[in-house]
């Protein structure tokens, strides 16, 4: 069995090395393995609450979008998408917005932050932080549940992010009545490795202290190796490898071979210039192949919004039902509902007719049901039992109270019914969402009048 796991990836910047070792190049290994269903998405609604700069925000999200890509990740293995391609999420941000208490986005860590800064200094406590900030949880929220995403995987700041998201789900199911929304348990990638800048701090663009992974070539690559502080020992004199810079990025781009060559060169006194220079070398070992494909992509821009498309259709396949179905949950049906409903009510009062359930043995012997609405229409055909009654105890808990119990889960082209969480029938497949909906409309109505039942 796979489990979904979703990683977003903030479109607001450059990616650099200290990217590529802390989350590109765990991922993409990640990626790979069997029991993992990745989705990995450009999060690019989440920067427009940290840039109003389009420029910056167009050229990120090619950037970045070409750097995973050239990194190895597979859009075959994937599925790779921008968040602003699937307006399921938005929706579903609304959705989700109107059953999160305020209280709980006043708790918010970044909110919390500005509005303690502002205070500090005097200022109103809401002074610059827009709407947007404060709904952040929300949006991360949608990210996440619009899939049903299993794990996410995030730094230690975010983990408050993924609890709000598991609290917003459960309000969600507990106020409409069923489980909608799995619960995402948050991962915490303890080994990831946090590189050191060109000054000793951490790696970050706040800093300004980045080694770009592709941006400006082979050359820019050398002379940012070439800027990184170390200290005043001459060449011949030992370097204490453990607090040096050059080391720990060396590191995480070598073998365990080549890491204690290094460290006994540093030890034995080579020169700081002639180590940055081992260090340059070695990571051009790993990059130069990667930037060559990245060179290639960035040059063929179209390529690239290809695979978003082909992304954004996948994650699409897969959200535009769920909103589907949180629609009908929440009253927002389709447009024929009264039509249907006034249909089923007349045909009712007029004949007397009520949905009927039709049982048969298929010919491996084993037992299955049908049930039809009362003008003679199949709306579900049951999984095969081996016991006829298994089957028609099915059938019992459908023909009373039971069947408000039952969950709909929404197909692209068909719907499937459950009843405590187990498979129980489905739907013929219809030839279009449309379809599909009216059909859920026809089979709600049914399993109304069947719940009126004693």
């Amino acid at each position: 069995m796979q489990t979904r796991v979703l990683t977003g990836i903030t479109t607001t910047g450059t990616p650099h090395l200290g990217n590529y070792v802390g989350a590109i190049r765990p991922a993409v290994a990640a990626s790979r393995r069997a029991e993992v269903d990745a989705f990995y998405f450009m999060a690019d609604y989440h920067a427009l609450i940290k840039s109003d700069d389009p420029a910056r925000i167009e050229r990120s999200r090619l950037e970045i979008a070409a750097t995973w890509l050239a990194a190895g990740l597979d859009p075959q293995r994937v599925t790779f998408y921008r968040q602003s391609d699937i307006p399921e999420i938005p929706e579903l941000t609304w959705f989700l917005t109107c059953v999160t208490a305020k209280g709980l986005l006043n708790r918010a860590h970044a909110y919390k932050a500005a509005v303690d800064k502002n205070t500090e200094v005097g200022e109103d406590a809401d002074a610059g932080v827009t709407a947007g900030l404060y709904m952040y949880p929300v949006l991360m929220a949608a990210d996440i549940l619009a899939f049903n995403a299993n794990k996410v995987p995030v730094g230690r700041d975010q983990i408050q992010h993924i609890e709000m998201a598991r609290d917003i789900a459960q309000r969600f199911n507990h106020i409409y009545g069923r489980e909608f929304f799995v619960l995402p348990e948050v991962v915490i990638e303890e080994q990831v490795a946090t590189l050191p800048g060109l000054d000793g701090r951490k790696m970050s663009k706040s800093y300004d202290n980045t080694i770009p992974l592709f941006s400006g070539g082979q050359k820019h690559l050398r002379d940012s190796i070439m800027r990184i502080v170390t200290d005043s020992r001459a060449p011949g004199e030992p370097k204490e490898p453990e607090s040096s810079s050059l080391f720990t990025i060396f590191r995480a781009f070598a073998t365990d071979a080549e890491s204690s060559a290094f460290r006994q060169a540093l030890i034995d006194g080579i020169g700081w210039g002639e180590a940055k220079q081992v260090l340059f070398e070695r990571i051009e070992a790993d990059v130069a192949p990667m930037r060559e494909s990245y060179d290639a992509l960035i040059a063929r821009p179209a390529q690239i919004e290809e695979i978003l498309h082909e992304g954004a259709r996948k994650a699409r396949a897969i959200a535009a039902p769920k909103i589907a179905e949180l629609r009908d949950a929440i009253g927002l049906r389709s447009g024929v509902s009264t039509v249907v409903s006034a249909a089923v009510a007349k045909t009712e009062s007029k004949a007397g007719k009520l949905p009927r359930f039709a049982s048969f043995r298929d010919a491996d012997g084993s037992f299955r049901f049908r049930l039809f609405s009362a003008d003679g229409e199949e709306l579900l055909l049951s999984k095969s039992f081996a016991d006829p009654k298994a089957a028609g105890m099915y059938q019992k808990r459908l023909k009373g109270p039971g069947a408000m119990a039952a969950v709909l889960q929404v197909q692209p082209n068909a719907l499937m019914l459950e009843l405590d969480g187990e498979y129980v029938a489905t739907t013929p497949e219809y030839r279009d969402e449309q379809a599909r909906d009216e059909a859920l409309v026809r089979l709600r109505e049914a399993l109304d009048q069947l719940a009126a039942q004693e």
